[in-house]
């Protein structure tokens, strides 16, 4: 799916519609008002994955079928700010913005994903504290399956040029994550940079937040934090979130419309390079060692990994082949040769 948020769509009568399996109401063009409930498991199913380096909360949004909605919401919320601060005609323009946000979606999903945050991360710290080795196996199996997200959605055939771009970008990568990580408690600035670009993880479905704060050493102290209910690392990293969806969301966005195979491009560059954070020998100051000792069970955590993300990928291209949901680059990429009705153009931003 292209990470970029569709054009709303005109407020239309509702109409009710009933499966078997599930009942929900449905506007003419497309919108789905799902029950509270199932939005608080939605957002806890994200919340859970986000803790996991190689998932993408983006493509468990996509997967579940609230991708669109959260994106457009976040993009209302941004422009209602925007509105409020410069005007003109504040007060309209916030209300405008702000009727337009979905939530019945955005506020269930939010407590369900800060429930499951506070629930997995005690054990997830304890495990990567525990068996470092097993887990960077099965991380790096995860990511290493969701590099295949980015390339397909940036969509056509990978020429010269395209790959000399992937290459740069993954050289870049793996030098910035070789550098060895510092000892010393995580800086202020630090703490608020890294969620300021974890939160755009949920626009690029296969870029894992957890992923980049792995990288730069921040993955066990966010989760230790969150544990914890540490309140003054928890306040920096809550504001760069803000800041995150202010600034780079809203960056990435224009990216995505204006140049959105090269951005994609330079992603998948980027995932590659980085998986060398992830390789599961290596000494503390990241010095990478050759296999060793039961190398075979990180092999076998390593292909686990790899599995569950191209199942969850599977179910995501099932989905969206049979609802037809998602922009032509989507369908064209993620769900490739297979027969969808929506057209071979860009459709209108």
């Amino acid at each position: 799916m292209t990470p970029s948020s569709p054009p709303d769509r005109p407020s239309t009568p509702p109409v009710t519609t009933t499966t078997a399996t599930t009942t929900a109401t449905t506007t003419a063009g497309g919108e789905v008002r799902r029950s509270i409930p199932g939005n608080v498991v939605r957002g806890a199913f994200i919340g859970v994955v986000e803790t996991v380096p190689g998932v993408s909360g983006g493509t468990v949004a996509l997967v579940t079928g609230i991708y669109d909605e959260l994106i457009n919401s976040a993009g209302h919320v941004v422009s209602a700010g925007r509105q409020a601060l410069l005007g003109p005609d504040r007060a309209a323009g916030l209300r405008h913005h702000l009727a337009r946000v979905h939530w019945r979606i955005v506020v269930p999903v939010v407590i369900g994903m800060v429930a499951a945050l506070l629930t997995v991360a005690g054990p997830m710290s304890h495990l990567v504290e525990e068996h470092p080795v097993t887990m960077r196996a099965l991380f790096f199996g995860m990511v290493l399956a969701s590099v295949g997200v980015p390339l397909r959605l940036s969509g056509g055939a990978l020429r010269v040029r395209d790959a000399a771009l992937v290459a740069l970008a993954a050289v870049l990568a793996f030098v910035l994550v070789s550098v060895p990580p510092t000892t010393v408690a995580p800086a202020p600035l630090l703490i608020v940079l890294a969620a300021m670009v974890a939160v755009s993880a949920l626009l690029l479905p296969g870029f894992s937040g957890s992923f980049l704060l792995l990288t730069i050493g921040l993955y066990q102290p966010t989760l230790r934090a969150v544990d914890e209910l540490d309140l003054g690392y928890l306040s920096l990293f809550l504001l760069g979130a803000v800041l995150g969806v202010v600034v780079i969301v809203k960056g990435l966005q224009w990216l995505l419309d204006h140049h959105h195979r090269v951005t994609l491009l330079a992603l998948t560059g980027v995932m590659l390079g980085a998986l060398r954070a992830l390789w599961p020998w290596q000494l503390g100051d990241r010095t990478l060692l050759s296999p060793e000792g039961d190398w075979w069970v990180q092999l076998l955590a390593a292909a686990a990994g790899c599995l569950a993300v191209l199942a969850l990928l599977a179910v995501d291209a099932r989905t969206r082949a049979r609802t037809g949901h998602g922009s032509p680059e989507e369908l064209a990429g993620v769900e490739s040769g297979v027969e969808s009705g929506v057209g071979a153009t860009d459709s209108p931003r």
